[in-house]
């Protein structure tokens, strides 16, 4: 959705900071649902979770396609985001219950390619199609292939063969509600929180950048094609960073990885309102900065599932996207707020350091712990 704000912001004569509600809106329909669908889904299964909530973001994608007013826009995102919502911790469940505990972090860390590369695919469809059909095109396209997915996972995708046998077992069927408390139960309440923190702030950064960077480079003096171009160098440097996660917490440690991205990320956000002028050190910057933030997403992504046990899997993970998106929603909301505040792009950018700073304050406050548990993993 941001790179097409500019254009229908145009579009449809509706005041750029007043997109603060569209952007947040699908965030809001995610959050809901990755909160939801977890417990659901570690009571009845993954599997018609995930092809349920593929089906109602396609549906409501295709929507968006039709909307005239602000109103539509943000009803209609928000209904998308609890399809993405349902998806998204369920097909981490799945993932992490068919793959060797030793090889999880790599694992999951690749499916998440998925979202960097539907990015690059679509910011590349949206430059091709929106001079030709115009931005509602784009939708259609991201309405119309969920669908397709949807019948090739109703033929292929399978239920998870752990989540069966608990089920057989009795100890799933034995619940009568929602396992959410479980997440602070066992011990797990200080690695359930401290898994929170840095899920709020890096999902913080990631969609302040997705939802605004087209926006602020354009008040910069760059055109809507080079917003569209920093989304795509965003995104291919999240396909790397989400690709290579694995390998490199294996490598360095768990707290050394993310401590290390989140420092980086410190460095490169404010950066990138001097890079302006200059669209090859502008790009380069915005890659790195997609290898760092969506790398360490894909690596609080494999801590939750390997933190939580089967029974509880989908919720701890849920949960933990669930908070992360708060986060996310805050983002896109706080941007839409500092423009309509006169900020300019550099104050703006400089103010993105604020979350990363604290996410990685809370990884070197928790290897302080006597048992930081995640924290302190090495594989």
């Amino acid at each position: 959705m941001g790179f097409l704000v500019p254009v229908i912001s145009e579009n449809l004569h509706i005041a750029l900071p007043s997109f603060g509600p569209v952007l947040s809106a699908a965030l809001v329909g995610l959050m809901v649902a990755a909160m939801a669908s977890g417990p659901i889904a570690d009571r009845w299964g993954r599997r018609w979770v995930v092809i349920v909530s593929v089906l109602v973001f396609a549906l409501f994608a295709l929507l968006t396609a039709r909307a005239q007013s602000l109103q539509e826009l943000v009803l209609y995102r928000f209904l998308t985001g609890l399809g993405l919502g349902g998806a998204m911790p369920n097909a981490v469940a799945l993932t992490s219950e068919f793959t060797p505990k030793r090889l999880q972090a790599i694992v999951i860390g690749a499916i998440f390619t998925g979202m960097p590369a539907g990015a690059v695919i679509a910011s590349q469809a949206a430059a091709f199609m929106i001079p030709r059909w115009g931005w509602r095109s784009v939708f259609v396209l991201g309405g119309a292939l969920p669908l397709v997915l949807a019948v090739v996972l109703i033929a292929r995708l399978p239920e998870s063969a752990e989540w069966i046998e608990s089920r057989a077992r009795g100890r799933l069927t034995a619940r009568r509600t929602v396992p959410v408390r479980d997440l602070f139960t066992d011990g797990r309440a200080a690695g359930t929180l401290l898994l929170w923190i840095p899920f709020f702030m890096n999902l913080l950064i990631l969609y302040f950048v997705l939802s605004w960077l087209p926006s602020l480079l354009r008040q910069s003096g760059l055109s809507i094609a080079a917003g569209v171009q920093a989304v795509a160098a965003f995104s291919l440097g999240g396909m790397l960073g989400t690709l290579t996660q694995g390998h490199i917490m294996r490598a360095t440690g768990t707290r050394t990885a993310l401590v290390g991205e989140f420092a980086l990320c410190m460095l490169l956000i404010p950066s990138l309102a001097s890079a302006a002028s200059s669209a090859a050190l502008m790009l380069t910057i915005i890659f790195v900065l997609g290898v760092c933030v969506q790398g360490a997403q894909a690596g609080l992504n494999a801590l939750a599932a390997m933190f939580y046990p089967t029974p509880i899997r989908a919720t701890g993970v849920g949960w933990a996207l669930g908070v992360g998106r708060v986060g996310s929603i805050v983002g896109p909301s706080v941007g839409g707020l500092l423009l309509s505040m006169q900020w300019t792009p550099d104050r703006i950018f400089m103010a993105g350091m604020a979350p990363a700073i604290c996410a990685a304050a809370a990884i070197v406050v928790a290897a302080t712990r006597k048992n930081p548990s995640w924290l302190m993993a090495d594989g």
